[in-house]
């Protein structure tokens, strides 16, 4: 059964239950079977990765390891031929 939110006509009382959706839930508060579905806002977007300086710093870094590799990369043709 899915969560709702739910508040109580009769107290004001704000509340989440899981119940059927053609079900209302009884107050926790005060018992009253009064009570009205509020709708709920959804959860913002997920961001994934970092944001702001760590990102900026997280880039420098990655360019920094990718230059060493192509310093590397020649360093080693070089000692090659």
């Amino acid at each position: 059964m899915p969560l709702y939110d739910f508040r109580c006509r009769a107290c004001g009382e704000e509340f989440e239950e899981r119940t059927p959706y053609d079900q209302p839930a009884p107050c926790p508060a005060c018992g009253s079977q009064d009570t009205e579905r509020v709708p709920a806002p959804f959860a913002g977007p997920f961001t994934v990765g970092l944001r702001g300086g760590p990102a900026k710093r997280s880039d420098a870094t990655r360019r920094a390891r990718e230059e060493q590799r192509r310093e590397r990369r020649e360093q080693r043709k070089a000692d090659r031929g």
